[in-house]
C-alpha cells in the first residue's frame, strides 16, 4: 500500500500557532509547550525537534491502518514520507481536499518501541521504510479547512471542533470578529464568537485585525437564542441586531483557542 502511496502537490507547514505551557488542544488534550518553528527549519534540522510537541498542517494523506496514517511533501523533509500515529483515542476520518491540523510529539521510529510503547500491532515489513525516520505522535488531530471552505459548505463541519486559519478582520472589540476568505472567488468570510469564560480569556489578546491566527472551536449554526442559551453571550441590543441580520442562519465557530501566526524564530539556542 505504501508502495502506491505517490506524494500529491500539497503545502505542508508548521502551523502558525505557539501553544502555551498545558494548553488544551482542539479535543481537550493537553499538551507541553512547543516550539515556535518554520517548516524551512523543521526540513533542515529535523534531529533537533526529537521529543518536542510541534504542529504540523497537511492535506496529503494516506492512511496505512486505523491507527497510522502518512503525509509527505516534496519540498520538505527531503521529500520523504512522516509517519503519524493517533494516539488520541479516536479515529479520525481523513477527507480529501481538507487540511488535518496535527499536534504531537516528534520522535525517531522504530517498529519494536512503537508496538510497546502505544500498545500497537504494527508490521515491522509494512512499516519498514518508516524506521529511523521523524514520525510523530499525534495528541491532537482535527480538521482545518479554510474560511471559505466552512461558508461554502457548512454542514460537514457542524457540531465539529475545528482548526481555522485567516486573517482577523471586522473586529468588534475582542468578542466578534471574522476570518477573512480570499482564496475561494465568491466564498463569503466566517464569523468568529468569543465567549466569556476562563478557558478562553487568555487568548483574547490574540483578537487584532490584521493579524494571521488559527482559532479552534465548534462551528455553529447562527441561531441568537441557540448561542445565548448555550455560551452566555449578552450583546447590545445594536451589535445583536446586526449580527443577526448578517449572519442569521449562517455557519458561526466558538472559539475556545485563538492561536497567533508564528514568527521567524532560530532553533539554533
Amino acid at each position: 500500500m505504501l508502495n502506491r502511496f505517490r506524494s500529491k502537490a500539497l503545502a505542508l507547514a508548521l502551523a502558525a500557532v505557539i501553544l502555551p505551557a498545558c494548553a488544551e488542544t482542539a479535543d481537550n488534550t493537553t499538551v507541553q509547550e512547543q516550539e515556535n518553528v518554520t517548516a524551512e527549519e523543521v526540513a533542515d534540522k529535523t534531529d533537533k525537534l526529537i521529543g518536542q510537541s510541534v504542529t504540523i498542517r497537511s492535506n496529503a494523506i494516506n492512511k496505512i491502518s486505523e491507527s497510522t496514517f502518512a503525509v509527505t511533501d516534496d519540498d520538505f523533509f527531503g521529500g520523504d514520507t512522516i509517519l503519524v500515529v493517533n494516539a488520541t483515542g479516536d479515529t479520525q476520518p481523513l477527507p480529501e481536499g481538507v487540511e488535518l491540523q496535527i499536534t504531537g510529539e516528534v520522535k525517531k521510529y522504530g517498529t519494536d518501541n512503537f508496538n510497546k510503547d502505544y500498545k500497537l500491532k504494527l508490521d515491522s515489513k509494512e512499516y519498514e521504510k518508516f524506521e529511523g525516520k521523524a514520525a510523530m505522535v499525534a495528541q491532537s488531530i482535527a480538521l482545518a479547512p479554510k474560511p471559505g471552505q466552512i461558508t461554502t459548505d457548512p454542514n460537514e463541519y457542524y457540531n465539529k471542533v475545528i482548526a481555522v486559519p485567516g486573517e482577523i478582520e471586522n473586529t468588534t472589540g475582542t468578542d466578534v470578529f471574522t476570518l477573512d476568505e480570499d482564496a475561494i472567488i465568491g466564498a463569503n468570510d466566517l464569523l468568529v464568537l468569543v465567549p466569556d469564560n476562563k478557558d478562553v480569556v487568555p487568548y483574547r489578546q490574540n483578537v487584532k485585525a490584521g493579524e494571521t491566527v488559527v482559532a479552534t472551536g465548534t462551528l455553529r449554526q447562527f441561531v441568537v437564542a441557540d448561542l445565548e442559551r448555550d455560551y452566555n453571550f449578552t450583546w447590545d441590543a445594536g451589535v445583536k441586531s446586526k449580527l443577526e441580520a448578517d449572519y442569521k442562519d449562517k455557519p458561526v465557530l466558538v472559539v475556545n483557542t485563538i492561536y497567533p501566526s508564528a514568527l521567524p524564530n532560530s532553533l539554533e539556542k
